[in-house]
């Protein structure tokens, strides 16, 4: 996506770049409540939902940072940012975010305060924030305990958390942070042993999608991360958006969840495979995967309208997407955020 964005009046318009002759104008909504123009019947799995990955990994350039220094946790929500990906380890018996082996100096004490300020924001509390917690040491059992414990210490407490394992329509979940466990202990220590979204598997790094079963809904994740190289970032960007189409003729609900990022050492860091290098558009370097993806979206969101409303036009792009350094380029969580306004039909996906 190496066009140029022009803001101009409640727009914006995206124009063409050198090799693709297309202009594209989309409202310009409010990001930090983008979420209050969408019906209560609507099931998150029907949403685009855009995401960061390891949300608070703000250390260790330029191995294991993955996000900007000024895009704080309250930065990335009012920018519209609505799965976020929480990464702890336990430090003296308290939460701390980790990336690896290495802190990143923020307590989950902190985190949960910030979501719950967002959440009961007059001005947001229309949203709801994906929240995935993984776990980054090897005692689960207390580390679930911990989980729960600093929760229940916390602004809003367990009231503010959708526990259920199953995807909710978003009527269920304004005002709410919805749990997406990746840790273990089986919810021993909570009430019916209920911690949210529970994946029953999460394979290292696969080349192709991996696909399981939440409630009625098929839930297919793409996280392969461990790509050998810089060299294989236009694979990385096509794998990452092939999945975001919805299945035909599937009798189920479904889920995407595709992670943007990729990290191996030592050619595939993550800015590098993020933002990419150099000045791609004079052909001096390459262009990264948020880039490849800004102009997959431009490319289908640009499509004839045939005189028709906008919510009935384009292709129907939905899913979660977790990136690394999302701010760039700059007007691609927008073009996130206008799938959610385009294909929609009333009757169908729960839109009324």
């Amino acid at each position: 996506m190496q066009g140029a964005l022009i803001h101009i009046d409640n727009c914006i318009a995206y124009q063409s770049t050198r090799q693709h002759s297309y202009l594209i104008a989309i409202t310009r909504r409010d990001p930090s409540r983008f979420l209050k123009s969408i019906p209560d019947s609507v099931p998150l799995s029907s949403l685009m939902l855009p995401g960061t990955h390891d949300t608070m990994a703000f250390y260790g350039w330029p191995i294991t940072q993955c996000q900007s220094q000024n895009n704080t946790l309250d930065a990335q929500l009012n920018s519209g940012i609505r799965v976020v990906d929480i990464r702890l380890a336990i430090v003296e018996s308290r939460l701390i975010a980790y990336h690896g082996i290495i802190s990143q100096r923020v307590p989950f004490t902190v985190i949960l305060r910030q979501l719950h300020a967002f959440l009961t924001s007059p001005s947001t509390c229309s949203e709801t924030v994906v929240v995935s917690i993984k776990q980054e040491d090897q005692d689960p059992r207390l580390f679930s305990r911990l989980v729960r414990e600093e929760i229940m210490t916390s602004p809003g407490g367990l009231d503010m958390w959708y526990l259920e394992n199953r995807i909710p329509n978003l009527g269920e979940v304004r005002g709410k942070a919805v749990m997406f466990s990746r840790f273990g202990g089986n919810g021993h220590g909570w009430k019916d042993c209920a911690i949210g979204i529970h994946p029953p598997l999460w394979p290292d790094s696969p080349r192709l999608y991996f696909s399981w079963n939440c409630g009625t809904t098929l839930v297919q994740t793409q996280d392969w991360y461990a790509i050998p190289s810089f060299l294989w970032i236009a694979e990385k960007a096509a794998v990452s958006t092939e999945i975001l189409a919805p299945l035909e003729n599937c009798p189920n609900p479904v889920l995407s969840i595709t992670f943007l990022s990729a990290s191996s050492l030592p050619l595939a860091l993550p800015p590098v495979i993020a933002r990419g290098l150099g000045w791609p558009k004079y052909k001096l370097g390459f262009e990264g995967v948020n880039s490849r993806v800004g102009r997959w979206l431009l490319e289908r969101l640009a499509g004839p309208s045939q005189g028709r409303r906008d919510a009935d036009v384009g292709p129907r792009i939905r899913g979660w997407a977790l990136m690394d350094f999302f701010e760039v380029p700059e007007g691609l969580v927008p073009l996130f955020i206008e799938c959610n306004f385009r294909g929609r039909k009333v009757g169908e996906e729960g839109w009324s």
